[in-house]
This record gives structure tokens, sequence and C-alpha cells, in this order.
């Protein structure tokens, strides 16, 4: 049998796809852009950019301190510092500025200031505004998305046909062209569902045109409007897992309100404390003074008596000494009293009243040692209720409860149904397609079950026992917080009841050892005592009235303290607050 000489399919084009190739070439309307010439090029600058880019290196001297105008040098080196010598007994010279200038202030108008221009309040107050960011963030993980997608598509690809040998009517295998050109658009929204599930609501509009064959509808159009879900089962699903990060973004937002609160308390506490330093520290150099003022007044008798040849010349010299001793306690209180307006100037953060101003503060509150009943048990329990750490606690641990079931749901093997429905057209126009749509004739529906379970799932399980452990050592640390509210609260009401006595105490040494300077002094004059045994006198005099102006101070702290310790303040007045909203630009 003689075989017949078959064309190489694979070198063969039917004429009539030649022909198709002809008729194609002279339909300019139907003609692609020409593809190849113009990505190409485009392709090869591409890949030359790219690689240019990829091969310069940024300097990083460029960065940092350079930027703010500081040199490594400075950063690297510790430079000594040199201070000039000055001679030893010269004073030091008085600055060239007008005497400074004072300002009485009372502790209403000093809180007033504080809360008014604190650094720490001003910063502690924007916290507030940033948590509340934080909530709105994780709410916005369920807003709707509206989508968008279009895409151009041009095929030109070889497809296996059926061909004649030409001349005779024999079927033999060959190769064929077909070019494609395909525009899709697609509109839709996702809304993201609080169960954990995707709600899509789809409409695709489809243009297809075959540029080597002629068909009925050439360009055609296929349009369709779909509604699909996918609704997890186990893991990710229901709406406590998926509202898990807002909860945890709110009880975020609860803590640093609270912890914004004990910052005003504890700003406020640390006014009322410095205050009364200040109130003690001037009053100490008030009495410094006043003593020093006793004591050039026994030197001045001294003088007059060893002048008129009653006394020795050594009294002179012991009555000098005592000048000396009290002039040296001046200085020491003076420097104290610089140091306590600093700590006052700094924590109301007055514009006209910067910590390095000369400005004298002059406190006008007068301490007022009131005895109060104290309630240990009633105390204990408002500490109990009002302490910002232990509510913050509480919180943690609801935040600690719902990390738990969200671990504890990550556990499970993941269980996804999905289902779609859609409403297909197709047509020579587009408004024919998008009618065909409309009567809904052709109507599709999927459903799908889809299960991934993890093998082992030890990475989950360690998620959950750490949650778990977390949240023991929360309560045992609860528990710790608590005894240590009571320890403090019950260490303040004592030290309150001790300055009190401390008060009555002071009050009465101070009475006696002024009894005792003027016995001594009239004794001096009588020639009995000496002038040391006056200035001794005078000293312990002036220490008793120290011990009483401390007790005073220290009384008024110690209520300021025990009232921070119950998570409250003193006064009558109710101080409340409000977070600072920044402006939101870039400066």
């Amino acid at each position: 049998m003689n075989r017949r000489e078959i064309p190489n399919p694979k070198f063969q084009i039917p004429n009539q796809a030649q022909g198709a190739r002809a008729s194609n070439a002279k339909r300019g309307n139907r003609k692609l852009w020409n593809l190849e010439s113009a990505v190409s090029p485009a392709l090869s600058l591409f890949l030359v950019v790219a690689l240019a880019l990829a091969g310069c290196r940024a300097d990083p001297e460029r960065y940092g301190l350079a930027e703010l105008g500081v040199s490594r040098q400075q950063v690297h080196e510790i430079a000594p510092l040199e201070l000039p010598q000055a001679e030893p007994n010269e004073p030091a010279p008085e600055p060239n500025q007008p005497p400074a200038e004072k300002i009485a202030l009372s502790l209403e108008e000093s809180r007033a200031l504080a809360l008014e221009n604190n650094l720490q309040l001003k910063t502690a107050l924007i916290n507030p505004a940033l948590a509340a960011t934080q909530v709105s963030e994780e709410e916005a993980r369920f807003e709707s998305t509206f989508f968008a997608r279009t895409n151009l598509l041009k095929s030109d690809q070889p497809v296996g046909t059926v061909g004649l040998i030409p001349g005779t009517n024999t079927p033999f295998p060959t190769i064929a062209a077909s070019q494609v050109e395909r525009l899709q658009s697609d509109l839709g929204v996702q809304v993201p569902l609080r169960t954990g599930g995707t709600l899509t609501f789809d409409l695709a509009d489809t243009r297809t045109e075959d540029l080597l064959q002629d068909r009925p509808f050439n360009p055609s159009f296929g349009n369709s409007a779909s509604v699909s879900v996918s609704q997890p089962l186990l893991r990710n699903a229901g709406r406590r897992f998926n509202l898990h990060p807002i909860r945890v973004a709110s009880y975020q937002r609860d803590i640093t309100d609270a912890r914004t609160r004990l910052d005003v308390i504890t700003v406020l506490g640390a006014l009322d404390q410095v205050y009364w330093r200040l109130y003690a520290a001037r009053k100490e150099l008030e009495v410094r003074q006043q003593q020093h003022e006793l004591a050039q007044a026994q030197l001045e008798r001294a003088r007059r008596l060893v002048e008129a040849g009653q006394r020795a010349q050594v009294e002179i010299i012991r009555a000098e000494a005592g000048v000396a001793q009290q002039l040296e306690a001046i200085i020491i209180a003076e420097n104290t009293l610089r140091d306590r307006e600093r700590e006052l100037k700094r924590v109301i953060h007055r514009a006209r009243l910067p910590v390095e101003s000369p400005t004298v503060v002059v406190p006008t509150t007068e301490p007022d040692p009131v005895r109060y009943e104290l309630d240990r048990p009633q105390l204990v329990r408002q500490a109990m209720d009002a302490r910002m750490e232990l509510l913050e606690l509480e919180l943690l641990l609801l935040q600690d409860d719902s990390t738990i079931d969200a671990a504890r749901n990550q556990t499970l093997p993941l269980v996804t149904l999905e289902y779609a429905y859609s409403i297909a057209g197709t047509g020579e126009s587009r408004s024919e397609s998008f009618d065909m749509v409309a009567e809904s004739d052709f109507v599709n529906h999927s459903l799908g079950l889809q299960a991934s379970i993890p093998l082992g799932n030890d990475g989950a399980k360690s998620r959950l026992r750490r949650a778990i452990y977390t949240r023991r050592q929360r309560l045992a640390t609860r528990a710790n917080r608590e005894d240590l509210v009571r320890q403090e609260v019950l260490s303040a009401a004592d030290q309150v009841e001790a300055n009190w006595q401390r008060i009555l105490a002071a009050r009465q040494n101070t009475v006696l050892n002024g009894r005792l300077y003027e016995a001594e002094r009239r004794q001096f004059e009588q020639g009995i005592r000496t002038s040391t045994d006056v200035l001794d006198a005078q000293i312990k005099f002036a220490d008793a009235q120290s011990a009483e102006i401390r007790a005073l101070a220290d009384y008024q702290i110690s209520l300021v303290n025990i009232a921070v310790s119950t998570g409250t303040l003193l006064g009558s007045a109710k101080v409340r607050w409000e977070p600072i909203v920044p402006p939101a630009d870039s400066e």
C-alpha cells in the first residue's frame, strides 16, 4: 500500500488562515496596537532604569546628625568643663538688673496655673486623643470598600485544527492562528461582616472581538451581576472574635483615661507638696533672719557691757561667733528657698514665670492645722474604688479574657462556606447584554465548602497557653497591688496622726524654748550667764521654731498624701479634665 505524502503540519498554514490574516491586515479598524514594537523598548528602558536605581547606594552620612547640623565628632567626644577661678573671699558679682519682682500665689491659683500650663499634664492629656484614634482605626475594619478593575487582553495563540489537503477533501491536522481582543471591566462593593464573612456585590462587563473569524456577535458583549458571600464557620467566625481588636482598643482607651486621671492627681498632689515645702522654706528663712537679728542684738549688748567694764572681752568674741553661725544658717535657708521656688515654677510652668527667672514667689495660703477623724476601713474601701491602678488592672483582666477567647478560636479548623448568585447576559451590543441581565433568564448558583485542618497546631496552642498564663499572672499582680494600696492608705493615715502630734509637741517646745531664751538673756544682763549660754538658748529657740514650721508643712503634705492614696484630691472643688486634641496637620 502506497503511502500518500502529507505535508508537515508543523510548517503548513491553510490557505483560509492565510486569507484571514490578509483580510485582517486590510481591516485597519480592527487591527490591534503593535504591542511588540511598543512594549519591547519600554521594557528595555524600565530594566535599565531599575538596574541603575538598584546600583545607586544611599549615603548614610547625609541623614541623622547631618540633618541637625551636628558632627559625629561632637557625639563621640566629651569636652571637660572649664570654670574660671575667683578670689575666695570676694563676693559673687550681682547681676546688672532691676530688683527681683515678687509675685503672691495662693494654693488655688497655683493649682489653676498647673492645670493650664504644666508640661507633664499637656503631654498626658494628648494620650486619650491618641487612644481614641486607635479605636476609630479598629472600627474602620468593617468599612465597605468600592473596587474597580479593568483588563485589556490581546491573545495571539496557535490553535490545533483540521485542514484539507489542497485539491482534495482529505483532512489532516494543522496549526491555525487565533487572535482575540478582550476588554474586561469590573465594578463592585465589598462589605466586611462582623461575623467574619465578606459580602460582595459585583457588576462585570466584557467586550470580546475575534480578529480572524467572523462570528454572529463580533464583537460580542457579556455582562453579569452577582452577589457572593464567604463565611467562616469555625476559625475566624463569630462577632466576639471579629470584634476582639475593637474591644482591645476600647480597653486601651479606658486604660489611657485612667492613667490620665492618675497623672492629673499626681501632678496636683506634687504641686501641693511643693507649695507647702516652699511655704516652709520661706518661714525657715524668716526664722533664721530673726535669729540673726537677735544675735546682732546680743553682740550689741555684749559690746555695751564690755565697754562699761561689766563683762570680759571674750563675750564679744562669743557673740560674734553666734552672729557668724546665724549668717551661715541664712545662706543655707536662702539657697533652699531658691530651690523650692524653682520647683514650683517648673510645676506651674507659667509663661511669664520661667524656671530661670529671678521672680520671688510668695505663698499666701496659710496652713490650717485641723485634726480630722480618720476612719481607716472606710478610707481603704474608698481607695479600692477610686485608685486608677486597680481600675487599670481590672480593664487588663477584661482584655485578657477577650485575648483568651480569640486565641482559643484560632485553635479551631478553618472551614469556610461560600455561596454566589449571578445573572448573566450577552448580546451584540452592551445594551442588549444588560437587557438580558435585567430579564434574569440565565441565573447561576454556586455553593462551596472549604476546610483546612492544621496537623499539630502547636503555634495556636502555645499562643492560647501564653494568654492564659498572662491572665493568671495579672490576677496575682492585682492581689499584690491591693495589699500595697491598703498599706499605703494605712501608712498615710498614721502619718497624718503622727504629724498632728508633732505640731502639738513642736508648739509646746517653741513656747518653752522662747521662755528659756528670755530667761538666759535676762541672766546675761545680770552677769549670771555668758553670751554662749544666751546663744545656745537662741539656737534652741530657732530650732524649735523651725521644727514647728516643718511639722505644719508636713501635716499639710500628709493630708495631700492620704488624699492621693485614696485616689482623690484635697479641697472642696472638683477637678474635671478634658483631653487635648491637637491639630491634625504635620507641623
